[in-house]
């Protein structure tokens, strides 16, 4: 039996509650075709261990997009104290819609069939990471939003508490704003490879990032409505606190952030093109 048909099935807790059925599925298909064995986590703690006890086995993950963000955190924290490894993450995405599109948009099959076939017979794709200085990873995209309420001298109300700001966040990411509304701005210094594309004199109404072929693309929107991009492997914002979101995952608030992109830092197993 060769390492290719030695598995390490990890399901995440979250997806047996939601698609016991897709679940069952999965292993059926998985087990017919390897030597897999299966570990059910009652939790972050216990998934973390599974992965770093896998062993020569490959790395096989059933759950949602934050499922998948657990475990590249964690092979990638691997990978810096073990040195690089060779072996890819499969990836069987169970969940809402809204909870996989992730994994959708890497190429991942989102049917648990056509995934549990793709963990057999795909091919692995290297991937690159957004890495920041705190070790969070980004797999998709970074968006730094301006907050609604909490930029602008001119508020007399309370300071917003960290669940209402949190809240403001959410909204500004899912929903856009009303036709004829004040665009929010936060005054940021975003830097890309120590040339300075904006500073704190300029407001701006939000920043992304996105790692691609080994450079991040940045795209930092002005309040004016200007558009200005550049291409860098290290970027760092800095400013009053700001929240960000990276990939499904809401962080800060934060001061300074400076995130770097690591080519190749993971890799993903994809149907065959």
């Amino acid at each position: 039996m060769s390492d290719h048909d030695q598995l390490l099935v990890v399901i995440d807790p979250v997806a047996r509650r939601l698609d016991g059925e897709s679940v069952r599925i999965v292993k059926d298909v998985l087990c017919a075709a390897a030597e897999a064995k299966i570990c059910l986590p009652a939790g972050n703690e216990e998934f973390a261990r599974a992965i770093a006890r896998r062993g020569s086995r490959r790395l096989v993950v059933v759950g949602d997009d934050r499922a998948l963000l657990r475990a590249v955190g964690l092979m990638y924290r691997d990978h810096r104290q073990n040195g690089p490894g060779e072996r890819a993450l499969s990836l069987v995405p169970v969940g809402a819609v809204q909870a996989v599109e992730l994994a959708r948009s890497l190429g991942v099959p989102t049917g648990a069939v056509a995934a549990a076939r793709t963990v057999l017979d795909g091919v692995v794709r290297r991937l690159d990471l957004l890495v920041d200085d705190s070790g969070g990873v980004v797999v998709g995209d970074l968006r730094i939003p301006a907050i609604p309420g909490t930029v602008g001298a001119a508020s007399a109300a309370a300071p917003p508490s960290v669940w209402s700001a949190c809240r403001s966040l959410v909204r500004t990411l899912v929903r856009p704003a009303p036709p004829g509304a004040p665009v929010p701005t936060q005054r940021l210094r975003v830097e890309a490879d120590g040339v300075m594309l904006t500073d704190l004199d300029r407001p701006v109404a939000g920043v992304s990032l996105r790692s691609h072929d080994g450079r991040a693309e940045v795209v930092v929107r002005t309040a004016e409505g200007d558009r200005l991009t550049a291409d860098a492997v290290t970027v760092t914002v800095s400013g009053a606190d700001f929240r960000y979101r990276a990939d499904t995952v809401v962080g800060g608030p934060v001061r300074t952030r400076t995130w770097t992109v690591r080519p190749g830092a993971w890799g993903l197993m994809l149907p065959p093109s």
